[in-house]
């Protein structure tokens, strides 16, 4: 492979076992193989199982895959799957199924076109044979086979597309281009290979997408005219223009989700792409979707432009990010796959704003909030910068998790905010400086936005969002989080803080459990059954007047002998419904995302151990912890927030006053408030006044107030 890496230097070339590959791709294999096992070995699976999972989380988060189910399913007659995603009813029809090429080598093998081609094989008579009743009756029902060969026969008639992807940690060869598309009984099939070097390419961008390079000169039909909507002092690039239907359509075939900036990407995937009112226009009255549209706002990274008899035209667009309108885009994509008559007369109007990669992990979120600030999006989806987030961030950064072994070396549970953050702080250090942050932030004491949801929402209540997949699962956590933080922000303090970290550490140990289950086939269920399993218990205890005692599961970092017989107990109980569904729903998998399927759990009889009660404390004990830390957060809040206002100083609030005044824009409390903190350090604002003060510029801000250019 050759040697341009994400920093611009050239990298050294070495070969393992006569592939060329970069020094960074060597050690990257060497990370993530290493990764493997040490996941495989903690949660108790195969090696090619936290394969899976440790991959196809990078490709939800790349856009690839909206959700990713582990359905193992081999013969040694040439068939085979390793996973699906999702419910084609719920994909706009797609089929999506995954297979597994992972390579037990420590160093990079060459993965062949005989190879690559000798695997999609496998998953198309995979595909045959399911529409095969005889083959799909002598699989055994409750095999991850038979669920998804069981979907794939139910959903036949109404699969408009099918996507292959191959998941690899070998290196497709060079001399393979690629894999042209063709048809399986009349659908058309895509072919997707990740290999090795294309995951590094991903995870080493910065993006948190791959790059995106789109020629529309040579490719979509020819240059888009486009008028500059910038000054040319302004220090960016804006342009408008009016992108035909058809090509909008064709880009969004070719490149499909990845165009979407992740937080609209998240919501369309939660909340549903196509809009029933833009596909009626575009079938009643596509002439006048123009004008009844509003649009779409996106951003890039550089654009190509042409001039010529006093026109400007864009030839291409770097790294195309659609940050409002995904709605729009899906639905008209939608319409082409459905070959409506009326899609050559579509015209959308493009802002398209032009982002330099240096700023882009700034700017983009912006401009992706303030497009959105009008509508629904805004919400759930722009909640990587919520303060709930800031806030457990930093918790994790000070507070020390006690020793589980007894030492005097304590660590701590790294979260991780946005993409990347914990390898971009460990990629910062120097080699001494790396071992002692391993120490104090293990790689397996690391968590991110997607993980807190699934950890939590079981015990909320919601074992069936958990089953959905982590983006719908994040969206629905993050909808409750941030409206239960404008009732009581002080309610996230240290001891939600530990409790979930508790809860993580439940979820994980319950994981370990279920690998050493005699009833355990292997495959996807795990992921249903432990959600379920602690959603159950969590629901029995109260109706006891109990909780499961979190702060003894946080001290010790581990569980308890009888919590884990618990579990047991009820990971057992609750596989017994989940493979147990309804006829019209023989998929295990997706019968666990149904709200009848908790209903039924919350029905169910456990045969809990005798002292399960000794795992659990008292409901009114626990509130009164609870109020205790929310009183402790509210003084330690406005300690902050006295903090803030006296850094800022006497003058900065004078000025604040000011401006406020001379629009009007303050009543006479706050005018009264504003002037106390003006006579700073002469006057000291109460905690109270401080806190205040704080809403009110952060008010004034959004009225147009300007805190960088009077701090």
């Amino acid at each position: 492979m050759s040697g341009i890496c994400s920093t611009g230097r050239v990298d050294k070339i070495r070969s393992q076992r006569g592939v060329r590959v970069s020094e960074e791709l060597a050690e990257f294999n060497h990370e993530f193989f290493q990764e493997v096992l040490a996941s495989a070995d903690a949660e108790g699976q195969f090696t090619e199982d936290a394969f899976f999972d440790l991959f196809c989380k990078q490709l939800v988060d790349a856009g690839e895959l909206d959700t990713a189910d582990r359905a193992l399913y081999q013969s040694s007659r040439g068939i085979r799957v390793d996973g699906y995603a999702g419910d084609p009813n719920s994909n706009e029809g797609e089929l999506t199924l995954i297979i597994v090429d992972f390579s037990q080598a420590s160093e990079i093998r060459s993965l062949s076109r005989a190879e690559m081609d000798a695997a999609f094989k496998r998953l198309t008579n995979f595909i045959s044979k399911a529409l095969d009743p005889t083959f799909r009756q002598g699989l055994e029902e409750t095999s991850p086979g038979f669920g998804v060969a069981d979907m794939i026969a139910k959903r036949w008639d109404t699969i408009e597309k099918i996507k292959l992807v191959l998941i690899t940690n070998r290196q497709l060869s060079s001399r393979v281009e690629g894999r042209e598309s063709n048809e399986l009984r009349g659908i058309p099939v895509a072919y997707s290979v990740w290999d090795i070097a294309r995951l590094h390419r991903f995870v080493s961008s910065g993006h948190g997408r791959e790059e995106i390079e789109i020629d529309l000169r040579e490719d979509f039909g020819g240059a888009i005219p486009a008028l500059p909507a910038h000054l040319s002092e302004a220090g960016y690039e804006a342009y408008l223009l009016v992108i035909p239907g058809t090509t909008l359509a064709a880009i969004y075939e070719r490149w499909g989700a990845q165009l979407l900036e992740q937080n609209v990407r998240v919501f369309l995937q939660a909340r549903g792409s196509v809009n029933k009112g833009i596909r009626t226009t575009i079938e009643r009255d596509p002439e006048m979707f123009f004008a009844f549209n509003n649009g779409i706002t996106a951003t890039a990274e550089s654009v190509k432009v042409t001039q010529g008899g006093g026109t400007l035209a864009i030839a291409s667009i770097s790294n195309l990010q659609i940050v409002n309108g995904g709605q729009t885009t899906a639905s008209i994509h939608a319409a082409s796959r459905k070959k409506e008559p009326g899609l050559d007369k579509v015209f959308v109007q493009m802002k398209l704003s032009i982002v330099e990669q240096s700023m882009a992990s700034d700017v983009v979120p912006k401009i992706s909030e303030f497009a959105n600030s009008q509508n629904k999006v805004n919400a759930a989806d722009f909640f990587a910068n919520h303060a709930f987030h800031i806030r457990f961030q930093e918790f994790s950064r000070r507070i020390f998790a006690p020793s589980p072994d007894g030492t005097f070396r304590e660590s701590k549970w790294f979260y991780e905010r946005a993409r990347g953050q914990y390898q971009d702080a460990r990629n910062l250090l120097k080699t001494a400086q790396k071992r002692k942050f391993d120490v104090e932030f293990p790689k397996s004491q690391m968590i991110d936005k997607t993980d807190l949801a699934k950890f939590l929402n079981p015990w909320r209540g919601f074992p069936e969002i958990v089953s959905r997949g982590s983006q719908k699962n994040f969206v629905h956590f993050a909808d409750s989080i941030g409206k239960e933080w404008e009732k009581n922000s002080d309610a996230f303090n240290e001891d939600f803080f530990r409790h979930s970290i508790a809860k993580a550490i439940i979820f994980r140990e319950a994981e370990r459990l279920v690998t050493k289950q005699s009833w355990y086939q292997g495959g996807g269920i795990r992921s249903r059954v432990v959600p379920y399993a602690i959603a159950k218990l969590q629901f029995d205890a109260a109706r006891i007047e109990g909780v499961v005692d979190l702060d003894k599961v946080w001290r010790r970092q581990g569980l308890s002998d009888v919590l884990e017989r618990t579990l047991c107990s009820g990971l057992e109980a609750v596989h017994g419904v989940i493979t147990g569904g309804p006829g019209e729903i023989a998929n295990p998998l997706e019968w666990a995302k149904q709200q009848a399927c908790w209903a039924r759990v919350k029905t169910l009889q456990v045969s809990w151990p005798e002292d399960w009660e000794d795992t659990l404390v008292g409901r009114d004990e626990h509130r009164a912890n609870r109020r205790s830390a929310v009183r402790d957060q509210r003084m330690l809040n406005g300690i902050e927030a006295q903090t803030e206002v006296l850094r800022r100083g006497g003058g900065f609030w004078s000025e604040v006053k000011a401006w406020g005044t001379r629009r009007k824009a303050l009543s006479p409390d706050e005018a009264s408030i504003l002037a106390v903190a003006a006579g700073i350090p002469g006057r000291l604002p109460t905690e109270r006044q401080c806190a205040r003060l704080l809403q009110i510029l952060q008010r004034l801000e959004a009225d147009g107030f300007q805190t960088s250019a009077h701090a």
